[in-house]
């Protein structure tokens, strides 16, 4: 992968897959632009793992759900590194709730996840669209989930909004090609801090998946690794 020295944004960097993406991309050489909002403990220790491995990295308090909070944070990147290459829109939230339960679905709940997973994509999407466009190259990667395809999992908004999520990646591959590449990935089951006590939930779940297994975001890193190399190629098309 051509990744040395270009700068990528990862909203969600801190934990999880955007932790274990960021290490794919330091062994690269890319400069790390890592945003975090409510994990600081844990971004600042990414971040210290990251530079450990010789990587740059910027530290990015920022609720992506909030468009100036989003321009801001983009504007702190760009003039840091002097401009943004990549983004990784890995930044979601869920709600643990059984999707038979419809009652418990309330309005909150609902734009709580759609403002994050779905508006919170498109903001940061089109906040650094000018720095790759300029470039001349770019690539997004919106991670979505196997959610958004079965239409099961954690809840029922957290499927909707990644279904949806899928959908803007179509739609904004179209609004900024040919500049900007926009992809989509759709992991299965990973176990992550939003799974912490419903282990068995997943376990459940996991036994309609192929595989029929849990992955984690360390065991995910080398099929996120290979999927970086598609969409982060320096730009060939």
């Amino acid at each position: 992968m051509e990744l040395k020295d270009k700068v990528v944004l990862v909203t969600g960097g801190g934990t999880g897959i955007g932790r274990a993406t960021c290490i794919k991309l330091a062994r690269n050489g890319a400069r790390i632009g890592l945003n975090y909002n409510r994990s600081e403990q844990d971004a600042m220790s990414t971040a210290s793992e990251l530079e450990d491995m010789g990587a740059e990295v910027m530290l990015l308090k920022a609720d992506v759900s909030q468009e100036t909070e989003v321009r801001k944070m983009v504007e702190q990147a760009a003039s840091r590194f002097g401009t943004i290459h990549y983004l990784v829109n890995n930044a979601s939230i869920t709600k643990q709730i059984a999707l038979s339960d419809l009652d418990a679905v309330t309005d909150e709940i609902w734009d709580t996840l759609l403002d994050v997973n779905l508006k919170g994509m498109f903001y940061c999407a089109r906040a650094v669209a000018p720095y790759m466009k300029e470039n001349k190259i770019g690539s997004i990667l919106n991670v979505g989930s196997i959610a958004g395809i079965t239409g099961s999992g954690s809840s029922l908004p957290y499927a909707v909004s990644k279904a949806a999520a899928h959908g803007l990646t179509k739609s904004l591959a179209h609004a900024l090609a040919p500049e900007i590449r926009v992809n989509c990935i759709a992991p299965a089951a990973v176990s992550t801090r939003w799974w912490e006590g419903e282990e068995e939930k997943m376990q459940r779940l996991s036994g309609h998946l192929p595989l029929q297994r849990i992955s984690t975001p360390e065991g995910a890193r080398p099929r996120v690794g290979s999927l970086l190399g598609v969409f982060f190629d320096g730009g060939k098309r």
